[in-house]
């Protein structure tokens, strides 16, 4: 045990907290790194002030009569009561959601005002709160504090670590009480419950589209902007969302393995993209209809169905033609063509396209490699959907049935 009386604070308006630091394994001037670690419930800090501030939350008189956890003071322990009250004195006077605290009400309201006062000093990216800012800025330095003890993988969130490790042990404490669907994250559970609200408060302004989520939408009106923020740095292209820049890093500048289709032989990045692929020789249909029997193969078969079928959701509409899409990728396109705008061009024989997708189908008559292949004659083929026909009628001939 070691006695520091060097700790002042230099705020007279402040409380000053003191605790037994007998815990503590190092000195903190000796330059070293810090960790305190509680008796108590064995919690480490690196921070000898929040360690005694921690371990005064095991003594306090601050006790919740419910739970038994302890806090410091009593407003503390005033609005953690709310959890089991479920009191939220604090409203939105836009949309009339309510909020246990003043803090999150004012965090909330930034949605609306959209201001982000907190911006990233690298990428210049902003947001509403400094805690997001914080764990941004581990985009850049490539900081990932919290590793799973039992594979070694590492993250740069503390929550994320937990729904990871619920991969080993398997645990989904989070269950709809509709469906008793089970999930490893809270997020993961709101996510789903709209599916049976179908609650959608936050719509754009500009083509009606509506979403359960302001994340959602402030993705979404990137697609009326054409904002791409997200920028590689090992080439010149640029994504609107950050998982289409973590894709595009995997698919073209990384060396992982990639995963063959038992049925086809088709090689593909993942095997998430595997499973995906997979269906269209399984049959596999995923995705219910909530109004009827309808199953779907793929997501955007049920949304159009919703649409068409039941009259859920909104349309996107093209502002020169009024043709209608369910899908924002497929209107960009169609406004493309609208503008005449072909910014692919083929480097063989000068021709030009409005989508790399379209490119790269053409450059296939330039070229004799053939990707896909047959997986029960072995015959090769250029395009997609040609082994797709092609496998149909093969599994026909050798009498495999083909769903």
């Amino acid at each position: 045990m070691w006695n520091c009386n060097c700790y002042t604070d230099g705020n007279s308006t402040k409380r000053k907290i003191t605790a037994d630091t007998s815990n503590a394994i190092k000195h903190p001037h000796n330059g070293e790194n810090l960790r305190y670690s509680c008796t108590y419930c064995e919690k480490s800090f690196l921070n000898e002030h929040y360690f005694k501030i921690h371990v005064n939350i095991h003594s306090s008189k601050y006790k919740c009569a419910e739970c038994g956890k302890c806090f410091i003071c009593s407003q503390h322990l005033t609005v953690h009561r709310r959890i089991h009250s479920g009191e939220k004195p604090f409203e939105c006077t836009v949309c009339s959601k309510q909020f246990t605290t003043r803090g999150n009400l004012v965090v909330h309201s930034r949605i609306h005002s959209g201001e982000k006062p907190y911006k990233c000093h690298v990428c210049k990216k902003v947001f509403t709160q400094s805690g997001h800012l914080h764990i941004h800025t581990r985009v850049h330095t490539g900081d990932k504090p919290y590793k799973c003890s039992l594979c070694g993988v590492s993250f740069t969130q503390s929550g994320n670590l937990q729904a990871h490790e619920r991969i080993h042990s398997e645990e989904k404490p989070f269950e709809c009480t509709v469906c008793r669907k089970q999930f490893t994250q809270a997020g993961s559970l709101h996510k789903h419950s709209t599916v049976h609200s179908g609650k959608k408060t936050y719509k754009c302004h500009v083509c009606e589209k509506a979403f359960s989520k302001s994340a959602n939408l402030q993705t979404h009106m990137r697609v009326h902007t054409g904002d791409k923020p997200y920028k590689c740095a090992l080439c010149s292209s640029s994504f609107s969302t950050s998982s289409n820049l973590k894709t595009h890093k995997r698919l073209l500048h990384s060396d992982r393995r990639r995963y063959e289709c038992p049925y086809c032989g088709k090689l593909v990045e993942t095997n998430g993209s595997l499973t995906l692929h997979g269906r269209i020789h399984t049959g596999a249909k995923p995705y219910s209809c909530r109004h009827c029997s309808e199953r779907f193969t793929w997501l955007h078969q049920l949304k159009l169905h919703l649409l068409k079928s039941h009259n859920e959701g909104a349309w996107l509409t093209c502002n020169i033609c009024k043709k209608k899409f369910s899908r924002s990728d497929n209107l960009k396109i169609h406004l493309l063509r609208h503008k005449r705008l072909k910014s692919y061009t083929c480097s063989e024989c000068a021709k030009c396209f409005c989508t790399l997708a379209e490119l790269k189908s053409h450059q296939l008559v330039h070229s004799d490699h053939k990707l896909f292949c047959c997986g029960l004659c072995g015959k090769d083929f250029t395009r997609k959907q040609t082994v797709v026909k092609h496998f149909k009628i093969c599994s026909d001939k050798l009498g495999f049935s083909y769903v």
